[in-house]
């Protein structure tokens, strides 16, 4: 599975690196991909971190799976950049797993891709994703949507994502043997 994380500057760290590492746990082939025009993106907390690409000069078409950490104003610098929208947006209705967790999922419904599907998001997000059945669950799969609701339901983001791709038990193993409960 060719899985692309999209960073910004003012991304939630959390968010990001720990369903990276989960993914890539599970044998997934994980690009980290910043928007901001240069590798180094800042995370929200002050954590600088390296992208393995740039937007600019990576091939999506081996994509199989787009994900957005939230934060802020991490969330925004992806709802702003214009090659992400119409990456996720010809996505839409293909065979592409696209997540987001936190704030992030109203790019999603920003872009009105979350139209008669569930999600999830972080609380006082809810109005941003239209067209969605809101839950207030940790994690929420919807057709090709993985949703989740914030740093402390990071982990369950990845093993959801893992799980959409690889089955549920290949999820509870590897979670187990990462002493998740």
């Amino acid at each position: 599975m060719n899985a692309f994380v999209f960073l910004a500057d003012g991304f939630e760290e959390t968010e990001a690196i720990a369903p990276i590492d989960v993914m890539r746990r599970a044998g997934f082939n994980v690009t980290t991909v910043s928007i901001m025009g240069r590798k180094q993106v800042k995370g929200s907390h002050g954590i600088n971190v390296e992208a393995d690409a740039l937007f600019e000069q990576t091939d999506f078409s081996v994509a199989g799976m787009l994900v957005l950490p939230g934060g802020m104003p991490g969330t925004k610098n992806l709802a702003a950049h214009e090659g992400l929208a119409k990456l996720l947006t010809a996505a839409a209705g293909k065979d592409v797993i696209l997540g987001a967790i936190c704030a992030a999922p109203s790019v999603y419904g920003g872009l009105g891709l979350l139209q008669g599907e569930k999600a999830t998001c972080y609380p006082g997000f809810e109005e941003y994703l239209t067209g969605a059945e809101v839950k207030k669950e940790p994690v929420v799969v919807s057709n090709q949507f993985v949703t989740s609701r914030g740093a402390g339901t990071a982990m369950r983001f990845g093993f959801a994502l893992v799980a959409k791709v690889k089955g549920q038990s290949f999820a509870d193993e590897l979670a187990a043997a990462m002493e998740f409960k």
